[in-house]
């Protein structure tokens, strides 16, 4: 098992720049399946489930060449797979996001989820009922989750409880159905935001990202584009609290300061500058 030692005591002092934040960037590479054209990634945090999600990618047939550490141009234009593997999809629990974006473009999709599990050992109930509102069949075998359908509809989906992963999954599934999607009580982190505006760079009819209904009008064709990956609030957050926690002094770059308003406010109001 891989673990780190940290052996603490020392003020911190220095610059520090921040990555692309994860929880965008394991959606919006499968949502690049969903474009007619090669797209280019940018600010592309170096981390494991970014290097398996790619994998998966070129696995189903899609070309993937990285510009630098942080740069990457797919071209997903000519893929026929529709399927994540088992021996894949164990290794990136966020692999669901294939689900709503081969949904998506090829109107069908097969996951399979890690450990093999059955629907109940995992908070998935809400992405496939939403993929049922927008007129697909569900059925799991085995840990395998297959969605398919003749045609992708535009539906009123109203989630129970708020799921970031639902949220952006159902996205993904209506960015090209037909028609109207509405989602109530939809989560309103940045990184959904995040989606919604690559999406909507690439000619999607995304409204509402940020707020708790999000209203999507399906579009024919989804041109390329280059997008920047949002900056990582929660890496972010860590340094300042590790900074504020050790006396330091720590510049921290690439940050968007209103994602981090709740933990400055907090930082302030005990007297960290």
């Amino acid at each position: 098992m891989d673990k780190f030692v940290v052996r603490g005591g020392n003020r911190l002092e220095g610059d520090i720049y921040v990555s692309g934040a994860k929880n965008a960037a394991v959606a919006i590479i499968p949502a690049v399946i969903l474009s007619d054209e090669p797209c280019t990634l940018e600010n592309v945090p170096d981390i494991s489930d970014v290097s398996i999600g790619l994998k998966i990618l070129r696995e189903m047939g899609a070309k993937v060449d990285m510009v630098d550490k942080t740069t990457f141009t797919i071209d997903a234009t000519h893929l026929m797979n529709s399927e994540v593997p088992y021996d894949m999809a164990r290794k990136m629990r966020a692999s669901y996001y294939f689900l709503g974006a081969c949904l998506g473009k090829f109107n069908k999709a097969m996951v399979s989820m890690p450990g093999g599990c059955p629907l109940g050992d995992r908070p998935i109930d809400m992405h496939l009922k939403a993929f049922e509102t927008l007129g697909a069949k569900v059925g799991i075998v085995n840990g395998v989750v297959n969605v398919e359908t003749d045609h992708l509809y535009g539906g009123h989906i109203y989630f129970d409880k708020v799921s970031v992963g639902a949220t952006m999954n159902a996205i993904l599934a209506a960015a090209r159905a037909d028609g109207l999607t509405i989602i109530e009580n939809a989560a309103r982190e940045p990184h959904i935001v995040d989606l919604a505006n690559f999406l909507n760079s690439m000619g999607a009819d995304i409204m509402g990202a940020g707020t708790d209904v999000i209203k999507i009008r399906g579009v024919k064709y989804l041109r390329g584009t280059t997008y920047s990956i949002v900056p990582d609030q929660i890496e972010a957050g860590t340094y300042m609290i590790a900074a504020a926690a050790t006396h330091g002094d720590v510049m921290i770059r690439n940050v968007i300061p209103k994602h981090l308003e709740s933990i400055t406010a907090k930082l302030i109001k005990i007297g960290v500058n």
